[in-house]
């Protein structure tokens, strides 16, 4: 008998498959999932779980009524964390199954190609096969429009330029490999970001084969979009960390791109001020705190998005953040200064104390303003 095969008696012995879905607000989209995910999967020994992170719209609620009379169904609810790639990998791990595979929550991976995924690593044929909308019988029509089509096209594009295989589809969030697969490879995950395929390729000690499966992209049907310039953003960090083979933290890459764009507000601020008749020195006073609400803003929302600060915790959160600026904007003088006086040069000298403010900043902004719960 297959090993994808039930036995008669139903889900005895547990499980073969697992099917992870990490989800943010899809409540909407649960219950047609399941529904979806049982017809394709019949005759199989098969779960789905469903990796929530404590969506405010009652996704978790929506998976426990599925769950209470359909024991194929399970759901876990991560309080605060959150994050595509770190909730795959609990759910993985969650799981006791011989294959896994990873999909949306949004109904927009075509569930029909499923079997195909899964066959295709049960048999040996590869170690990972990716749905792909990019060979010959796939699509991504369902992008919801030209913008997001240019953000999938430049990250593939990206992608490609570092990937140790050959992938067309990259960015494609469907795919399935054994789980001892996964297992092996997990210890070395940036678990950061939206792109775990990614990670699993670039992360892995040892280049994994891979098939791909042609797939088509379906239009959403409830909810919102998860692909913005911030997940581009933070996949371009993940690029740069596992190229430098961990040396560049992710967090550290994205906490540095969020500091030049408070250079540019603190320009652009100053002389709006200035050329309003203002004093320079007051001008970039204004300036420099223009620029620690933009790049707390921006820390908060792309380079810490998964430890997100809202209401009070937010606005105490911001105080915590220019307090700790400015003892670093008080190290760059005083460093630059001493190193200037003991003969080095001007560059040499404000480059160690930028350097030194931006490691003090990114290390009391990651344990003292988002620090984890």
């Amino acid at each position: 008998m297959p090993a994808t095969d039930a036995p008669e008696g139903g889900m005895a012995g547990g499980p073969l498959i697992s099917i992870i879905v990490p989800c943010y607000n899809e409540a909407a989209n649960v219950a047609p999932l399941v529904a979806m995910l049982e017809s394709v999967m019949a005759g199989r020994r098969w779960e789905v779980i469903f990796v929530d992170d404590n969506s405010p719209d009652g996704t978790t609620a929506t998976i426990c009524a599925q769950a209470r009379h359909k024991s194929y169904v399970r759901g876990i609810c991560r309080i605060g964390r959150r994050g595509l790639s770190s909730a795959v990998i609990e759910g993985v791990l969650s799981s006791s199954a011989q294959v896994v595979a990873i999909m949306d929550g949004d109904l927009q991976h075509d569930e029909s190609r499923l079997i195909a995924l899964i066959d295709a690593v049960s048999t040996g044929a590869c170690d990972i096969a990716v749905g792909s909308r990019h060979v010959e019988g796939g699509s991504n029509a369902g992008l919801a429009n030209a913008w997001r089509h240019a953000l999938s096209d430049s990250g593939i594009w990206l992608a490609q330029r570092f990937l140790p295989v050959r992938l067309t589809d990259p960015m494609s969030g469907f795919f399935a490999l054994r789980r001892d697969t996964f297992v092996a490879i997990a210890p070395h995950l940036s678990g950061a970001g939206f792109k775990i395929l990614l990670d699993l390729l670039l992360s892995s000690k040892k280049p994994l084969t891979v098939r791909e499966i042609d797939c088509g992209f379906k239009p959403r049907v409830a909810g919102e979009s998860k692909l913005d310039a911030l997940v581009m953003l933070q996949f371009a960090a993940l690029l740069v960390e596992k190229v430098s083979r961990g040396l560049v933290p992710l967090r550290f890459v994205a906490f540095c791109a969020v500091g030049l764009a408070g250079i540019v507000a603190n320009l652009g601020v100053m002389h709006l001020v200035w050329l309003c008749g203002v004093h320079f020195s007051t001008a970039q006073a204004i300036g420099t705190v223009a620029a620690m609400v933009v790049n707390f803003s921006l820390d908060n929302n792309f380079t810490y998005r998964d430890r997100r600060l809202h209401g009070r915790r937010c606005v105490w959160g911001l105080v915590l953040f220019m307090l700790v600026c400015s003892v670093g904007a008080l190290a760059d003088v005083g460093v630059a200064h001493l190193m200037y006086a003991q003969s080095y040069r001007v560059n040499e000298a404000s480059l160690a104390g930028a350097v030194l403010a931006v490691v003090w900043n990114y290390a009391m902004s990651s344990t003292i303003v988002w620090r984890t719960r």
